[in-house]
């Protein structure tokens, strides 16, 4: 155990000591926002009903040299969206219903030594704005997965709009559920677990069709080797589905119309023996308005 302890001390010290670089953040922001509207009078003939679709996507970056040998970036995606429908008879509204929602920030050190590999540290959060899973109770940023991981990256290629790293390492990941409800007690509590294992990463960023498409994608690999529910679910027909890989593969294609106007397909492909037996798929086709902040 005191292998990963030195190599992380000895490149921390590495860090301090080299000068600070007079270099900016690179940051760039990349909003969007699309809506579908249609509204009948109460008097409308034909079956119709009204509708309201919105989705807010953001991506933002902040990457930096922070000291010589020492690199950080840092990537936030959010995305949420709504459905309201109207009632074809009584013409009125329905609640909306949630249609999209993620919180997704990760952090990753890379200690940039000049090997064929560089060793790093990240940290990721992943939640969402608004759980709606319990009819009698919504809760926010709910559920929360923390992932730390530590290994070694190489950057594949790096150039003017063309970007490719994949990182290799352990990792630990750590699941809090609020007050979820005991149908046995009837009351509330809160869920924890975690687990660890190896970690794959590979994010890769391209532009395609003569510069008029974007291109990013990003794949992850968790490998569970041990779990803290593993005693729990002992000689259940369930007790070894944590031993399967988790997959998240994102792949999200933008191309802008004009400079305000842009097409988005987003597609992910998520595998979880835990949650079902099968692969599961969503995509997203949107038309709306964009905007880069910075």
């Amino acid at each position: 155990m005191k292998g990963p302890f030195i190599v992380v001390a000895t490149t921390l010290a590495i860090a301090v000591a080299s000068p600070v670089l007079a270099e900016p953040w690179t940051v760039a922001v990349d909003a969007n926002l699309t809506l579908t509207q249609n509204a009948y009078s109460d008097n409308w003939v034909g079956g119709e009903a009204g509708a309201l679709f919105w989705t807010f996507n953001s991506n933002s970056l902040a990457e930096k040299q922070l000291y010589a040998k020492v690199h950080n970036k840092n990537t936030l995606k959010l995305c949420f969206g709504q459905t309201h429908n109207q009632d074809q008879e009584t013409k009125t509204w329905a609640k909306a219903v949630k249609s999209t929602d993620l919180i997704d920030l990760e952090s990753v050190f890379r200690f940039t030594l000049g090997g064929f590999v560089d060793p790093f540290a990240a940290g990721r959060v992943q939640t969402q704005f608004l759980d709606a899973s319990d009819s009698d109770k919504s809760r926010s940023l709910n559920p929360l997965t923390f992932t730390e991981s530590f290994g070694v990256a190489r950057v594949l290629t790096k150039k003017e709009r063309r970007e490719g790293t994949t990182r290799l390492g352990a990792g630990l990941r750590q699941h809090l559920n609020r007050d979820v409800l005991d149908p046995l007690t009837n009351k509330r509590e809160t869920q924890t677990s975690n687990d660890g294992g190896l970690v794959f990463v590979t994010d890769f960023k391209t532009p395609l069709a003569q510069d008029r498409i974007t291109l990013i994608s990003k794949f992850t690999l968790f490998q569970a080797l041990f779990s803290s529910e593993s005693d729990e679910l002992n000689g259940q027909p369930n007790e070894n589905y944590w031993k399967s890989p988790d997959v998240n593969w994102e792949n999200t294609f933008t191309a802008g119309i004009t400079k305000y106007l842009m097409v988005n397909l987003y597609i992910q492909l998520l595998y979880d023996k835990e949650i079902d037996l099968e692969a599961r798929f969503k995509q997203t086709l949107s038309l709306g308005l964009t905007y880069k902040l910075i």
